[in-house]
C-alpha cells in the first residue's frame, strides 16, 4: 500500500492551491453526476451517491453545487453524459498504473493517456494487463499522529472493518467496498477525522524504484495523469524509499 499512501500525502500537498481545488471539485461533481444517473438521486438508497455527496463535503463543496450534479444525474437538468473508462498501463520500472475516468469524448482522452505514459518511458496496455495486480476496498486514512493505533484498531473493528495498516504517517483503515459507507459514518459519528475516505484500487505487492531518474519519472507520469481534467483517479503499485521520495517531493 506504499504507493498509494506516499502519492496520497504528495496530492494533499499539490492540492491546497485554488487551481488544484477547482479540479478536485470538477471531478467531485462527475462522480456525484453519474452516480445520481447510475443508481438515482436519493442518497439513502444510493450508496456511491452518498459516498461521493460526503467527498463533496468533506472539500467544503457547496450545497448548491451538489444538488445541481444530482439534477444534472437524474435529468432534472440538462449536462454532459459522461462514461467510465479504466486505462491500465505500465509506467518507470514496470510499475504497474490503473487510470479512472470520466470523459465526454474518449478519442480525446485515450489520446491524452497514451501520451502520458509514451512520455514517462511507460506504455499504455490492453484492458486487463495489469487490473489485476489491485483489489478494490473500502480504504478510510487518518493521521497517525492523532491515535493510538490499538484503540483506533479496536473501534475500526468494531464498526466493520477488515484491518487498520500502519504506514509512516498514517493509518489505512480498510473495509469491504460493501460495507465502506457503513464503517464511514460510523467512525465519523463517533469523532474520529479523516482526510480521506474513498473506495480505492489497493495494491496486492508493490514494485521498488530504487534509481532516481526512474522515480522522478514515474511521479511525473502520475501528475500528469492526475491533473488531467478527466481522469478520476490515478492508482499505482510503486515503492519508493521515503528518504528518496522526501528529497523528490
Amino acid at each position: 500500500m506504499s504507493g498509494h499512501s506516499k502519492w496520497s500525502t504528495i496530492k494533499r500537498k499539490k492540492g491546497a492551491n485554488d487551481a488544484k481545488r477547482g479540479k478536485i471539485f470538477t471531478r467531485l461533481i462527475k462522480e456525484i453526476t453519474v452516480a445520481a444517473r447510475t443508481g438515482g438521486g436519493d442518497p439513502d438508497g444510493n450508496p456511491r451517491l452518498r459516498s461521493a455527496i460526503a467527498a463533496g463535503k468533506a472539500e467544503n463543496m457547496p450545497k448548491d453545487n451538489i444538488d445541481r450534479a444530482i439534477k444534472k444525474g437524474t435529468g432534472e437538468l440538462e449536462g454532459e453524459v459522461y462514461e467510465e473508462i479504466l486505462y491500465e498501463g505500465y509506467g518507470p520500472a514496470g510499475v504497474a498504473v490503473l487510470v479512472e475516468c470520466m470523459t465526454d469524448n474518449r478519442n480525446r482522452t485515450v489520446a491524452d493517456i497514451r501520451h502520458y505514459f509514451s512520455k514517462s518511458s511507460g506504455n499504455l496496455g490492453e484492458s486487463g494487463c495489469v487490473a489485476w495486480m489491485f483489489e478494490k476496498k473500502g480504504l478510510i486514512q487518518v493521521e497517525k499522529e492523532k491515535y493510538d493505533e490499538e484503540e483506533l484498531m479496536d473501534f475500526a473493528l468494531e464498526a466493520g472493518a477488515e484491518d487498520v495498516v500502519e504506514e509512516a504517517s498514517t493509518y489505512q483503515i480498510l473495509t469491504n467496498p460493501d460495507e465502506f459507507s457503513d464503517v464511514r459514518d460510523a467512525l465519523e459519528e463517533n469523532g474520529v477525522e479523516f482526510f480521506e475516505a474513498s473506495v480505492s484500487m489497493i495494491p496486492a505487492n508493490t514494485i521498488a524504484v530504487t534509481e532516481e531518474k526512474q522515480a522522478i519519472s514515474l511521479l511525473k507520469l502520475l501528475e500528469n495523469l492526475e491533473d488531467h481534467d478527466d481522469v478520476q483517479n490515478v492508482y499505482s503499485n510503486f515503492d519508493i524509499d521515503d528518504e528518496l521520495m522526501e528529497q523528490l517531493s
